[in-house]
């Protein structure tokens, strides 16, 4: 087939034709032989450089994904601090990490909750650092085990806690309506010494980690979500939603149902609980973990909280550190269990010796909780601690305003360390903050 030649435009026409030729439209650099098929793959590769992380996910949820972080410290040093920003939820399906700009790279895990996170190592205060996002795998950080409806959160094989979703079996002896799911079971020290009990016998009710109300009004009625013994309340575990881990964090999702016992002609829902529970593999000097709560009424009635001195979370330190000398608290405010009992702190450690070898377990309050910093309630001889909003006076829970309480918990081998706490708790209440490009 003899060649095709174009015509030249007419106001060109008196050009040499040399002079008037097709644009060469190939990238800079590329030899002027490439073949067709080798001018696609080039091009191809090209689009991949420009579009990154779209073109690997293939997903609109993609456009989302910034590929550029900078994180400040602010006014704090910042090490081995856990750093949140918002990000797909769908992007928890693909493995990310993090590259600064001397080639170092951090793991960065997506959760199904819709955030990003990772461990910033050291950052002084008032220094900033930029991290590029890509694409990658890294160790696995933290994995779980679930049988059931029980899941347990190990770092290199360690434990750090259990959570007890179905209903626990009762020790021996134990009335049948003492049993209950729905709480965290046990929480382990680094060195994998107990730090917590379950069904203790002076107080049948406790559990390492629960979230009950004690004096409430239902509808007239007065359910007592906290002593089942009354059998007048209890809280049913419903759900695990979801179980999820990776190599910055793992963590849960489960639903409870504060059920009022005394209703008529049959038990009635007060409140509908979520939990999610985030462990975080941060500092091998201390087990870290997240419990964010959130109550809902579960009908038109409101739950009315009147003034009480405990009731909301409940922490129960290990039997051993049973007695009034066996036990040892610090709050945030310098207090002990002699003056601690009904202050409001920022945090409170409570401690003891475990087969001989001092460790504890460390509760600290958000300052976004309702009536924070809250109430304590420190049991004079027994190792319990718990806070307590309703200290400060009666308050409901309403429909359509729900209640929401977060703590994060720090286990530590060793005795209190005031500074420690009080920057771990700086790092929970008042982060770094992250730009996104």
């Amino acid at each position: 087939m003899p060649p095709r030649w174009r015509r030249r435009p007419a106001d060109r026409r008196n050009e040499p034709r040399a002079a008037w030729k097709r644009p060469d439209r190939r990238p800079a650099g590329e030899p002027r032989h490439a073949s067709g098929r080798e001018h696609i793959m080039s091009t191809v590769i090209r689009s991949l450089g420009v579009l990154g992380l779209t073109i690997c996910t293939g997903a609109a949820w993609a456009a989302e994904v910034p590929q550029q972080i900078t994180v400040s410290a602010g006014k704090h040093n910042r090490r081995q601090t856990v750093v949140s920003f918002a990000m797909p939820a769908e992007a928890a399906k693909t493995s990310w990490r993090l590259r600064d700009e001397a080639g170092n790279v951090l793991p960065l895990q997506a959760t199904p909750r819709g955030q990003a996170l990772f461990v910033l190592e050291n950052l002084p205060a008032g220094q900033s650092r930029t991290y590029r996002l890509e694409q990658g795998q890294t160790p696995q950080g933290i994995t779980t085990q679930r049988e059931g409806n029980v899941v347990r959160f190990l770092i290199d094989g360690r434990r750090v806690l259990v959570y007890q979703g179905d209903k626990s079996a009762l020790p021996p002896g134990y009335e049948p309506q003492f049993q209950r799911g729905g709480y965290i079971q046990s929480v382990y020290s680094p060195a994998g010494r107990l730090l917590t009990d379950d069904y203790p016998p002076n107080h049948k009710h406790h559990h390492a980690i629960w979230s009950p109300w004690t004096k409430t009004v239902f509808e007239g009625r007065h359910p007592d979500f906290w002593n089942m013994g009354a059998k007048t309340g209890t809280v049913e575990f419903v759900a695990i939603d979801d179980v999820w881990s990776g190599p910055v964090a793992a963590g849960l999702r489960a639903r409870h149902r504060f059920v009022d016992l005394t209703a008529l002609p049959e038990p009635k829902a007060a409140l509908n609980e979520t939990w999610d529970i985030t462990v975080f593999r941060a500092a091998a000097a201390y087990h870290q973990f997240d419990l964010d709560i959130h109550q809902t009424c579960a009908s038109e009635s409101p739950l009315v909280l009147p003034r009480y001195h405990y009731g909301g979370l409940g922490v129960r330190g290990n039997r051993q550190w049973d007695g009034k000398a066996n036990a040892v608290f610090l709050t945030s405010e310098g207090k002990e269990r002699s003056n601690g009992n009904e202050t409001r702190a920022r945090w409170c450690y409570m401690g003891g010796k475990v087969d001989g070898n001092m460790a504890g377990l460390a509760v600290l309050c958000h300052p976004s909780n309702f009536r924070a910093p809250q109430p304590l309630r420190i049991h004079p001889t027994e190792p319990f601690v718990g806070c307590a909003p309703e200290q400060l006076g009666d308050f409901a829970i309403e429909p359509g305003k729900p209640y929401i309480a977060k703590y994060r918990f720090i286990a530590v081998d060793g005795p209190a360390d005031r500074d420690e706490l009080e920057r771990l708790w700086t790092d929970y209440a008042d982060p770094p903050t992250v730009v996104l490009k």
